[in-house]
Order: C-alpha cells, then sequence, then structure tokens
C-alpha cells in the first residue's frame, strides 16, 4: 500500500484547483439574508461537464473515465475547498444508486447521458426524520399501467432542484426498491428547504402519483454501496475545507497585530493552529486510506469509509469554529467567508449521520470481523 500521489494524480488536483480558483465566485452570498439562490448554482455546471466530472467514476463501458476514487478525491477535495455551488454530489449519488440497483440497459441508458453531459442526478432515500436505514416508508410505489407510481415525500435530498431526473428509494411489497422519476414530470414537485450552509441545494422532494422507472435490483447492499462512497465525497469535501480554513486562519494570525506582535506569536494561537494542522493531516490520510480501498474493493472498505466521514467532518467542524476565533470579531461578520466553511463544516457532519453515530458503526464493523 502506498500513499504517495502520483503525478497523473497532482496534475488531476491542480488543473481542479486553478479551475475553481478562478471560476467560484462566492461574493454573492457575503451578504445577510443570501440564499443559495444567489450561489449562481448551476453557473459552474456547464465546464465541469465539460471538464468530464461527472464522468469520472463511471465505467468506460458506459461512455465514462472509469477513473479510480483517488482520482475523484481530487476533484471533490477542491470541490470543497472552494466551496464550489454545483451539482456534482447529487448526480454522483445517483449514478451509483443506477449502477448498483439498475440493469445493463438502464445503466447504459442512464448513466451514458450523465457522462455525456446532457443529465443531472439526484438521491431521494432520507426519510423526514433523516433516516436513510428504513425501506422506504415515506415513499410508496404501486403498479400502475403496466409501470409504477410513486407517492410520498423524500427529505434532505441534495441537488434535487438541479436535476433532470431523480432516483427515489420507495417502498413496493414492504421492500425497499430504487426507481427513477423525471424531476419535471407530473406529480414530481421540488421544494428546497432552508438549509443553513448557502452554497448547497438541499430540498424535499414531494410524489403525487408520479410515473417511475424501476430499478432491476433488489440487493440489500445497494444502500451501503452508495452510502460507503457519499461518506467519502463528504470526508474529501471536509478534510480539504479543513486544509483551507487552516491556511487562512495562519496567514491572518501572521498580519494581525496586536500588543506590538503578530498574533501568530502568542502561545495560546500557535497552540490552536497547531491541533487543527494535526487533525488536517489525520484526515487527509483517512481519505486516501479509504478511496484506495474502495477502490481496490478492500475488505475493509466499509470501514475505511466510515472512519474517514467520522473523523473528518468532526475536524473540519473542530477547524471552521477555531478558524473564527483565530480571526476574532471580524470572522462573525457576513462579508468574510469563515462563516460559509463554518455552516458547510456543520451540515456535512449531520447530512449522512453524526460522526458519534458513525463511531456506532465503526464499532459495529469491528464486532462483526471479530465474531
Amino acid at each position: 500500500m502506498d500513499f504517495t500521489l502520483s503525478d497523473d494524480h497532482l496534475a488531476l488536483r491542480d488543473s481542479a484547483r486553478t479551475f475553481l480558483d478562478k471560476e467560484v465566485d462566492l461574493h454573492p452570498v457575503l451578504k445577510p439574508g443570501s440564499s443559495v439562490a444567489d450561489a449562481g448554482y448551476d453557473r459552474l455546471w456547464k465546464q465541469i461537464v465539460d471538464l468530464g466530472w461527472p464522468g469520472v467514476v463511471i465505467p468506460e463501458t458506459y461512455g465514462g473515465l472509469g477513473l479510480d476514487y483517488l482520482d475523484l478525491v481530487m476533484i471533490i477535495g477542491e470541490m470543497g475547498r472552494t466551496l464550489a455551488p454545483a451539482p456534482l454530489f447529487g448526480t454522483l449519488a445517483g449514478v451509483w444508486a443506477i449502477q448498483a440497483a439498475g440493469s445493463e440497459d438502464q445503466k447504459t441508458e442512464l448513466l451514458g447521458a450523465v457522462a455525456g453531459g446532457t443529465s443531472t442526478l439526484a438521491l431521494a432515500i432520507a426519510d423526514a426524520n433523516g433516516s436513510y436505514d428504513a425501506p422506504g416508508r415515506d415513499a410508496r410505489a404501486t403498479a400502475a399501467d403496466g409501470g409504477y407510481r410513486l407517492s410520498g415525500a423524500k427529505s434532505f435530498v441534495v441537488d434535487a432542484a438541479a436535476a433532470d431526473k431523480i432516483v427515489v428509494a420507495a417502498a413496493l411489497d414492504g421492500q425497499r426498491r430504487y426507481f427513477v422519476v423525471d424531476a419535471k414530470a407530473s406529480g414530481v414537485r421540488v421544494e428546497l428547504v432552508d438549509w443553513r450552509d448557502v452554497t448547497r441545494q438541499v430540498a424535499t422532494v414531494h410524489l403525487d402519483s408520479a410515473p417511475a422507472t424501476l430499478l432491476s435490483g433488489t440487493s440489500e447492499d445497494i444502500w451501503p454501496f452508495v452510502r460507503d462512497r457519499l461518506y467519502l465525497v463528504l470526508a474529501a469535501e471536509s478534510s480539504e475545507g479543513a486544509k483551507a480554513v487552516l491556511a487562512d486562519a495562519v496567514a491572518y494570525a501572521k498580519d494581525r497585530v496586536a500588543f506590538g506582535r503578530p498574533i501568530g506569536a502568542f502561545q495560546a494561537i500557535k497552540h490552536q493552529l497547531a491541533e487543527i494542522a494535526g487533525q488536517v493531516e489525520c484526515a487527509v490520510v483517512g481519505v486516501q486510506y479509504a478511496a484506495w480501498a474502495l477502490s481496490e474493493g478492500d475488505p475493509r472498505a466499509s470501514l475505511a469509509a466510515a472512519m474517514a466521514q467520522s473523523y473528518a467532518s468532526e475536524a473540519y467542524r473542530d477547524a471552521t469554529h477555531r478558524n473564527i476565533q483565530v480571526f476574532g470579531a471580524i470572522g462573525f461578520t457576513w462579508e468574510m467567508k469563515n462563516h460559509l466553511f463554518y455552516k458547510r463544516a456543520r451540515c456535512n457532519a449531520e447530512l449522512l449521520g453524526s460522526p458519534a453515530r458513525l463511531r456506532e458503526e465503526v464499532m459495529q464493523f469491528l464486532e462483526r470481523e471479530a465474531a
């Protein structure tokens, strides 16, 4: 196992960094009362499609690039570092659900459209209480007219408002099954929620006898397959986000003078920055190990992904809090971007389950290994 990034990985990361540093503009949301509507959510998407990012992990068989998860985290990390507002998270979630549950014909059609840049996706799986584990009780499927119709609602759906198609988990004969609905179809209504992170769209999807296509897969492993990869995405965002706020805090501590000295010369500031730095390094290594494990199909990949997300999301949350403390009063103002990273960190730490809940999941993995 070699954690040294290859020249190709570094080149991919550097090209993503150059592009996003140039194109991401957070100024529209640096004002009181701003919302996700101000973020220019779709502005970057055409360029992201041109770069081929939606197809990075789609197999070449279906028109994608067929790269591995280390390649993916090079891109996702830079998206997290810049808080780039674009529907990549939701599209990846939908891709993995179709990859795990779709037939060959369904994968060829749906994944090919994503890789070709003509379709965006979202995954609707959580119930109103935030549970991802129930058999889709908040949405139900019934057979009708030679197909299926869905009724109910799904909550906390990332990127649904920007999606062309939504993969929905719904109960059919008491079993969780996966369906694809057209986001603009009759009976589908997407309602944006007041999500504190204004750089990411989150919505409730309401379904009223909406026509749907059933994906063929019935395995109970479909959600764990998707979940592990979403853990990796959130962990990659969080580790690089934490690195970004550390760099901002260090730069500010060198420039801000108090009592005739830069505040970075004071031991209390040094200790905080050193602690963030240690957490960031551990988070980055955890993400890279999880990416390697998922790419290699390692038996402990699920464990690695849960550990990476638990640690990185908590480290990001702590880093953004300490970042604001280093900046002092100015760090609390709308005009500074500190609060945007703080909100992303808090949301990343809760979206798929809190760090504490993930540690329980880690313990369950370890208990099963020991049995």
